[in-house]
């Protein structure tokens, strides 16, 4: 059976969580490969909410383990609180899975995100001020701390020792802040211990073996393809690999395994934080969007910056993943616009360009092209087959279809997990 990727083809909050619940019931394993406590799902079940930031949405369908990959930074505290908060709402947690490579996000991570941020002023990146960057750059630069390492007090007291010998001369003598104790870091460190030890193993393994008794693994990215650490619109981007290639590092599954790539766009665009997009309204369409699309950030809460439908974005995303399908989401959020511009192309310089810069200075300076397409006005929220939403709902989602480098597969029409409507089958 597959391995199967899910990512987000544009700028994050595209709708992951609910493309991986839909196919949850149909898979064995759900894996999150990357990122951190910096973003979040939100998945409807039956008009209940679940916000997801560390959990994979496969936590939320019995009979499927969930599991977080080494690819993953971890911050304990924020785990265990999730953890919690689905175990006094009825759901069964015990099936989680955490790899024993993850890294963990120490305390003086947290401060030197937050402290580093604020000092950048205009040049702030937009980051959640969670620690992921300063954990992830540690990994890098191998001072990272990882989930094994809390079972050997030894070694863990001393990786907090040589981390702090640079941290704490940056936080003081830099930045003017309290010197982080090693001994405290560490107490809180190993307050983790027993409670974490029944989750952790060798995910890697654990996988492999799954793929060898033909069971069907899913693997979510979190954040987004114009997020990537590589392939994003750097340096406003995340600080891991969220595209389909950071799913066999971040979780240990051979390339070859990997059989199909789902990517995630929604009918419109959103960005949280800096940097560029091509598409932004500040008008009152802007705020339109955002307001009925309920485009707040699950983690942050931060208001999500909204634009119309971004094709050469798409296409990209489609390259850079080898995007064999599409979910579009959110189609719903469109209703009552008389017509819909959607961007073909971009100017750059006068010229026609076909394609997302690879400059990041030519795409920050990208004017989009439009085109325009007519609006519905009917409710589609009960929609189930493509013949079901309007004729113009129809042509924009067939003209979406042609232009954004593979087909779309599937089609979200309302929040609620039976809210889809299925033209082709995911699995």
């Amino acid at each position: 059976m597959p391995a199967v990727v899910i990512v987000g083809a544009q700028w994050g909050d595209e709708g992951k969580g609910k493309a991986t619940d839909l196919l949850g019931s149909r898979v064995d394993y759900v894996v999150k490969f990357n990122g951190g406590n910096n973003a979040g799902h939100t998945v409807v079940i039956e008009g209940e909410k679940y916000a997801l930031h560390l959990l994979p949405s496969g936590i939320l369908t019995p009979g499927c383990t969930p599991v977080i990959g080494n690819g993953v930074v971890v911050d304990l505290s924020v785990l265990f609180e999730e953890i919690d908060g689905l175990e006094a709402r009825g759901i069964d947690t015990s099936r989680l899975k955490l790899s024993t490579n993850a890294h963990v996000i120490a305390d003086y991570n947290r401060s030197l995100d937050k402290t580093t941020e604020r000092f950048l002023g205009k040049r702030k990146i937009g980051t959640t001020g969670r620690g992921i960057g300063p954990t992830y750059a540690d990994k890098m630069n191998r001072l990272g701390i990882r989930v094994q390492d809390l079972f050997d007090e030894k070694i863990l007291h001393a990786k907090v020792e040589g981390a702090l010998e640079q941290k704490n001369q940056i936080l003081t003598k830099i930045y003017n802040r309290r010197a982080v104790g090693v001994d405290e870091t560490v107490e809180e460190l190993l307050s983790y211990v027993d409670r974490v030890r029944p989750y952790v193993t060798d995910t890697a393994l654990l996988l492999h073996e799954a793929l060898r008794r033909d069971e069907t693994v899913l693997l979510e990215a979190g954040q987004a393809t114009l997020l990537d650490v590589d392939h994003g619109t750097y340096p406003f981007v995340t600080s891991s690999s969220a595209t389909s290639g950071g799913a066999c590092t971040g979780s240990g599954i051979a390339p070859t395994e990997i059989t199909r790539v789902i990517g995630i766009v929604k009918a419109y665009a959103t960005r949280v934080g800096e940097g560029p997009f091509p598409t932004e309204l500040f008008d009152e369409d802007g705020e339109r969007l955002r307001v009925n699309g309920g485009e707040f950030g699950t983690t942050t809460g931060r208001p999500r910056r909204c634009g119309w439908y971004d094709a050469p974005v798409a296409r990209y995303a489609a390259r850079i993943n080898g995007v064999t399908d599409f979910v579009l989401t959110k189609l719903d959020v469109l209703t009552g616009w008389d017509r819909i511009p959607v961007c073909v192309a971009y100017e750059v310089d006068g010229e026609r360009v076909e394609e997302m810069p690879a400059s990041q200075t030519d795409f920050h300076h990208a004017k989009p092209i439009y085109e325009y397409f007519p609006g519905w006005s009917e409710d589609i929220s009960g929609a189930r087959e493509l013949s079901d939403l309007p004729a113009n709902a129809q042509a924009y989602v067939r003209e979406l279809d042609a232009i954004s480098g593979s087909r779309i597969s599937a089609i979200g029409v309302g929040p609620g997990r039976e809210q889809t409507v299925v033209v082709h089958d995911l699995l």
